[in-house]
């Protein structure tokens, strides 16, 4: 059966950040499958139209409201539950991917229509600028409280599911629900038997502070194996500061900050092991392609990396900013045969496909679509 889902998104559509990379993913793979998909969002930028408007082959609708304090919210509010009402016959689910106002809102009309409503929680953000945060005061508990009356709700990570149910959240009603990747991007990913040349450690992201890259390569100065290389690959404003720190640990020979790349397969290819050493996430996008195409995995013990690393067998968990535990990792990593590696990687493409491909993924929404929660 043919569902109609809108895609509700408090976001700057189609700018490409992990909410918006997903919306696009798992809507492209809903019309694939014939099901009808409309993306509905704020109209942030002020080029752009209100109301209908495509993206590739995706129905996009753009909420219009004026940019005044206050009053400009409430106004985006009070569109957004019009708009549900009157659109009440052609759509069978909502599916909200970022757990704020108009997640809020979306949550109480479906209950009032009798349609089904998905919430994401990915988080960092709704727990340090949204419904989760500590001391959010009266605005924040009435939005958990609107919330709350979705007919599910999606916990990108096992963490986060714990932090729901401690604010309220129906136990019965979380489902543990991994971001989606494509994971047949990476299918024609083949390493040499001998590993590549030069072997490398990769890390793919923004180049931030809470990426942990400063401990990274603390850890690389103490770890590094004759003839490896660390590869950062990403912009962001700790670019200046990484390369003087490498300089400093004696280290720049070995370390290629390589900027941004729209080629994140062929990185991935080249490279033999995936480093992810941030501070918090919800759920790394990065992680999930590292996995998907075959590397295994350090990561340190935060959400979402902790649900999908498994130590021995995919790869390598350390403490946040545990720089020796991280350089233990690192040479555990590099000291393996190619042929181990290999194997670890490969244990790490099976488990993503069956956690977190895009197929899996909409298998389990399915049902949530269609009320099994309700």
């Amino acid at each position: 059966m043919s569902l109609s889902i809108l895609m509700l998104l408090e976001g700057q559509f189609p700018a490409m950040g992990g909410a918006e990379r997903q919306v696009e993913t798992l809507s492209n793979a809903l019309v694939a499958l014939g099901h009808s998909v409309t993306i509905v969002v704020p109209r942030f930028d002020g080029s752009r139209k209100a109301g209908a408007s495509r993206h590739g082959d995706l129905d996009v609708w753009r909420v219009g409201y004026p940019p005044l304090r206050w009053i400009g919210s409430l106004l985006l509010m009070l569109r957004l539950a019009w708009l549900l009402f009157a659109w009440r016959h052609r759509y069978d689910a909502i599916h909200v991917h970022i757990a704020h106002n108009m997640g809020a809102v979306a949550s109480v009309m479906g209950r009032l229509l009798g349609k089904p409503v998905v919430v994401k929680f990915s988080g960092w953000w709704e727990q340090e600028k949204g419904c989760l945060r500590p001391h959010g005061g009266p605005g924040a508990a009435l939005a958990r409280r609107m919330l709350r009356q979705a007919t599910a709700v999606q916990a990108i990570s096992t963490r986060i599911s714990r932090d729901l149910q401690a604010v309220g959240f129906d136990p019965s009603r979380i489902h543990w629900l991994p971001n989606g990747v494509k994971t047949a991007r990476f299918e024609g990913i083949i390493r040499p038997q001998s590993g590549n040349t030069p072997p490398t450690v990769v890390f793919v992201g923004r180049l931030v502070p809470e990426k942990g890259l400063d401990s990274l390569l603390k850890a690389w100065a103490t770890s590094r194996r004759p003839g490896w290389r660390l590869r950062l690959v990403g912009g962001g404003g700790e670019d200046a500061a990484l390369r003087a720190l490498a300089a400093t640990l004696g280290v720049a020979d070995s370390v290629d900050l390589a900027g941004p790349s729209d080629a994140v397969e062929h990185e991935l290819a080249h490279a033999d092991v995936g480093i992810l050493p941030s501070r918090f996430e919800g759920l790394s996008n990065t992680l999930l392609e590292y996995m998907a195409a075959g590397l295994p995995v350090i990561a340190t013990r935060i959400s979402g990396s902790e649900d999908l690393v498994i130590p021995r067998r995919n790869g390598w968990l350390c403490d946040v900013d545990d720089v020796a535990g991280l350089a233990v990792a690192l040479g555990e990593a590099m000291d393996l045969a190619p042929g181990a590696r290999r194997a670890m990687g490969d244990a790490a493409r099976a488990d993503v496909v069956a956690k977190a491909s895009v197929p899996a993924v909409i298998a389990q929404l399915m049902p949530l679509y269609a009320g099994a929660d309700s």
